[in-house]
């Protein structure tokens, strides 16, 4: 019986740090919005690129990412990506090649993350929260270039199109690249969600494009945008 009241003042006092340290916690995310805040609202119209982190350079997807960065600069566009390596590395580097906004939003890992040399020296964000970081791709960018990647690029893809699909946030280009890579949930979205279960409207279809040359992207995003007003999306 002592040893039974020992074991629950233990769980109590545990319990009791628990919420003391959530309570803390929530200044250190406070800040990670602040600072967000601050330093994006400078930054202009941007467009963020997703992809793999374990994309090589020599790969093709690595070279498309960084041209359509290069182009994007071109065209009047910066370039947000999650500041590590890889394809987010790829984005940066075509960004700075270009002379144009190079933003990275890097988040804090135990693997594969770590800040590239291509990221503007005052525009590179460090975040300990992904749910931080997430808020700010969606709020400050102008569009999403979806490369091919792994879970979090679909988390990044699903919360965008989340998000438009229940007018949480104002409709956004969102592109995936690379056909031979998307087709295959894209195509299941459709059959599956869209025609046999009717989870998916026919019309939140339309939420994404799905290209495969530079050429149709630049062309996409700069046709979206002669119709409506560079502006934060919330």
């Amino acid at each position: 019986m002592k040893d039974k009241k020992i074991s629950e003042k233990l769980k109590q006092k545990t319990w009791n740090e628990i919420k003391t340290n959530d309570s803390w916690a929530i200044f250190k995310i406070m800040s990670e919005f602040v600072e967000g805040y601050e330093r994006l609202s400078k930054v202009g119209p941007c467009v963020s690129i997703f992809g793999s982190a374990r994309t090589k350079q020599d790969e093709k997807y690595y070279k498309q990412a960084e041209r359509i960065a290069y182009a994007l600069t071109q065209n009047g566009y910066g370039v947000i990506t999650g500041g590590g390596p890889g394809i987010m590395e790829a984005g940066n580097k075509g960004a700075f090649r270009g002379k144009g906004i190079s933003v990275g939003l890097n988040i804090e890992l135990p693997f594969e993350q770590h800040d590239n040399p291509y990221i503007d020296r005052d525009k590179s964000l460090d975040f300990d929260y992904f749910f931080v970081r997430k808020v700010m791709f969606v709020k400050y960018s102008q569009g999403f270039i979806v490369m091919p990647g792994g879970f979090g690029t679909l988390d990044e893809l699903f919360e965008a199109i989340t998000l438009i699909q229940t007018k949480k946030i104002g409709k956004f280009p969102i592109i995936l690249v690379g056909s031979e890579f998307w087709s295959g949930l894209f195509d299941w979205i459709k059959s599956t969600l869209v025609e046999k279960h009717k989870t998916v409207s026919p019309g939140d279809l339309d939420l994404i494009q799905l290209f495969d040359t530079d050429e149709e992207i630049i062309n996409y995003l700069n046709k979206f945008y002669d119709k409506y007003d560079f502006t934060p999306n919330f």
